[in-house]
C-alpha cells in the first residue's frame, strides 16, 4: 500500500522554486525555459497586448497563478484574462497559451488539457518551439474542438469579451530568422 501526501494552495504558497499543483500532488516546473520558450511566449503575448489595446476589461498576464480550486494551481505561460483582478487568477481565462517544452509536453497535452477544457476556458493554444507551429483549440459544447495549426496565418478569436486575433507570421518571423 502507497501512501500520498496531498497538499493543498496554503502549502503551494510557501514553497520555493517553481510549482504547480494538480489534485493536490506538487509537479516540479523546469528550470528556466530556453530562449525559444520564452521569446514564444513574449511574442504572443505583445500580439494579444496589440488587439487588447482598447479593451477596458481584458488583459495579458504572463506566467500567473490559475488557482483552479484549492488542490489545483497552475501557471500557464500566458493567459487573456477578463473582469478580474487579485493576486492570481480565480475564474477562467477566456485564453491560455502553453509553449510546449520536452519536459511538460505530456502535462500540457492531457492533463492541463484537461483540466482547462472541464473549466470553460473557451481557447487553448499549444505552441511547438521546434516545429515553429501552434495548436488551437476551442471550446465548443464543453469539448475542446481543434481549430487547425497554424505557422504563418492570422487567426480571429470568435465569442470573446473584446474582439482579437493573433498573426502567427509575427509570433514567428524573428524565431524563424534566428533559426537561419
Amino acid at each position: 500500500m502507497c501512501a500520498y501526501e496531498f497538499y493543498s494552495y496554503d502549502d503551494y504558497k510557501q514553497w520555493e522554486g517553481e510549482w504547480e499543483l494538480i489534485d493536490g500532488i506538487p509537479h516540479a516546473m523546469a528550470p528556466a525555459p530556453v530562449i525559444s520558450h520564452q521569446l514564444l511566449a513574449t511574442e504572443i503575448a505583445f500580439e494579444f497586448r496589440k488587439n487588447l489595446e482598447e479593451c477596458e476589461k481584458c488583459f495579458v498576464v504572463m506566467e500567473e497563478d490559475y488557482k483552479v480550486d484549492e488542490y489545483t494551481v497552475l501557471k500557464p505561460d500566458v493567459s487573456v484574462i477578463c473582469n478580474q483582478m487579485g493576486d492570481y487568477i480565480v475564474k477562467a481565462p477566456e485564453v491560455i497559451v502553453e509553449v510546449i517544452s520536452p519536459s511538460t509536453a505530456k502535462r500540457d497535452e492531457k492533463t492541463k488539457f484537461k483540466i482547462y477544457e472541464e473549466e470553460g476556458v473557451k481557447y487553448y493554444i499549444l505552441i511547438y518551439p521546434n516545429d515553429l507551429k501552434a495548436k488551437i483549440y476551442k471550446l465548443d459544447n464543453n469539448k475542446y474542438i481543434k481549430e487547425g495549426d497554424f505557422s504563418d496565418e492570422v487567426y480571429k478569436f470568435e465569442n470573446l469579451t473584446c474582439d482579437m486575433e493573433v498573426n502567427f507570421e509575427n509570433v514567428f518571423k524573428k524565431i524563424k530568422r534566428l533559426k537561419r
